[in-house]
């Protein structure tokens, strides 16, 4: 992959320089390549893609949790079918139901019908999702994916009936989704970024982990001291903590270079 380092707010004060980073595949990669360096899909064609702290679950490691187990209990009697993407018929009353769903969830008109449109249209869905209640036969729920193989799924946007909230569908489809492809012996299922305490939902998951930078930790305790240190005013890198290098990895910055996943030579 080629690396390209986009310029952000600089704080000259404290000497922070900080760089959006960029991941463009090279001929003969492939996006679960990419994702597994840790970048997320910044283009729905599937040609540019950006460094992030984001959420994947191991399969292999995946054990549902009693948890896991109480909210698929919630869910009984609502159907899960995967289909590729030219098998879904995208209806006007589904873009409509899409729509109204975006607009109650992420503001008025964020997702917009050609936004939705092109999103349906784009590399970035594969697959689909389905949730249907099996009772009424009507269709409550829709996971937008990306798989590649046994490799990756891609759990991109999840649209539902918000009448079902009581029996937490949203949960339901995401746990439903990490059963399914375990079962499926799928190496990795990414669920996007978790950048606040809200977004520790997509952690509830035996095998989970983060992108932390520069490797794939385990550390949940990891992951919320970040979290919090984000709502301080900060100037240093993260790097640059003692109390983050000392409390997961022993002070010792030598010990971060070596299980750092990048390596860049210079042509």
């Amino acid at each position: 992959m080629k690396l390209l380092f986009s310029e952000q707010n600089s704080d000259y004060e404290h000497y922070q320089f900080p760089y959006a980073v960029w991941a463009v595949p090279e001929e003969g990669e492939t996006p679960a390549d990419i994702f597994n360096a840790g970048f997320l899909p910044s283009s729905r064609q599937l040609d540019r893609f950006y460094l992030c702290r984001q959420v994947r679950v191991n399969l292999a490691a995946f054990i549902a949790s009693s948890e896991n187990r109480r909210i698929l209990r919630k869910g009984k009697g609502i159907r899960v079918e995967l289909l590729p993407r030219p098998q879904y018929d995208y209806t006007p009353e589904r873009r409509q139901f899409f729509k109204t769903y975006a607009d109650i969830k992420f503001g008025k008109d964020v997702m917009t019908f050609e936004r939705l449109d092109a999103l349906f249209a784009s590399p970035i869905i594969s697959h689909l999702l389905v949730f249907t209640d099996a009772e009424t036969g009507g269709e409550v729920g829709l996971a937008t994916l990306y798989l590649e193989g046994r490799a990756l799924a891609f759990y991109y946007y999840a649209f539902y009936d918000l009448n079902y909230y009581a029996r937490n569908l949203g949960m339901f489809m995401m746990t439903s989704a990490v059963a399914l492809f375990a079962g499926r012996a799928v190496r990795h299922l990414y669920l996007g970024t978790c950048y606040s305490q809200t977004a520790l939902y997509k952690t509830q998951f035996a095998g989970a982990e983060f992108f932390n930078g520069f490797r794939w930790s385990q550390d949940m305790a990891e992951l919320k001291f970040i979290i919090k240190r984000d709502k301080k005013d900060l100037t240093q890198h993260l790097l640059e903590t003692d109390e983050y290098r000392r409390e997961f990895y022993k002070g010792d910055l030598a010990q971060i270079t070596k299980e750092s996943a990048f390596r860049v030579k210079i042509a």
